[in-house]
């Protein structure tokens, strides 16, 4: 990861952590009844660091009741990385249809899993260097998969945890790379596995991308609601 540059701090890096020791209490307060990302409840359910891999490929650009309904009928197909590396890629696009690029999905996914049968344990990787050597794994992924499958510290940064933290004004980064740097270098690694769940939840349900629920946030008072031209 690259270093962390001062101007991705806005109030500084004391003042980025004390918000974010502030902010996670008060979302997860705000979302505990809240649905957990389908991935998560794959995790909860299976404790297989696989299946919790495969489904984070499908759930790209995915809803959420989509990516547990295909990884549902994926996974009754088979359910090993020897199991699904055995399958046509053309059975793995029909049995994941209709997650978004069902197709690019389904060559990854056999792809990864014939790499990984192919190993000595035939085991997922539980590193960063060996889960981005598989393909079409990103450091988003690699960090879901650390966090949920192994239970290990990781920062997953998709589109709602970049957007909340800027929004908030925690941060002032242009990427998800530069948000998850700059969250590695100021959020306390308590927080590191939940941190995506939380942030995930309230970015669906309050933070919403578009008029998001301001009336309804407790944060609202130290929200810079950076990018915000109209909410409820």
């Amino acid at each position: 990861m690259k270093e962390p540059r001062a101007e991705w701090f806005p109030r500084g890096r004391r003042a980025a952590t004390a918000l974010l020791n502030r902010a996670v209490p008060a979302v997860r307060a705000a979302v505990y009844r809240e649905r957990a990302p389908s991935v998560t409840e794959i995790a909860r359910r299976s404790r297989s660091p696989f299946k919790v891999l495969v489904s984070t490929v499908i759930s790209a650009r995915t809803k959420d009741d989509v990516t547990e309904e295909a990884a549902r009928r994926l996974f009754a197909a088979a359910s090993t990385p020897r199991g699904i590396a055995a399958l046509a890629e053309r059975r793995i696009s029909e049995l994941i249809y209709p997650a978004g690029f069902y197709r690019t999905k389904a060559r990854a996914i056999r792809a990864l899993s014939a790499k990984i049968a192919g190993e000595p344990g035939r085991r997922v990787p539980d590193t960063m260097e060996g889960l981005l050597a598989l393909p079409g794994v990103g450091r988003k992924t690699a960090n879901l998969v650390l966090t949920l499958g192994f239970a290990l510290p990781g920062i997953c940064v998709d589109t709602h945890v970049h957007r909340v933290v800027n929004r908030l004004g925690i941060i002032r980064t242009a990427s998800p790379a530069e948000t998850e740097a700059s969250l590695r270098a100021v959020l306390p690694k308590r927080h590191w596995l939940e941190i995506n769940d939380l942030l995930v939840t309230f970015g669906k349900t309050i933070c919403a991308p578009v008029s998001p629920r301001c009336s309804k946030c407790t944060l609202r008072r130290e929200c810079t609601r950076a990018g915000v031209t109209h909410s409820r």
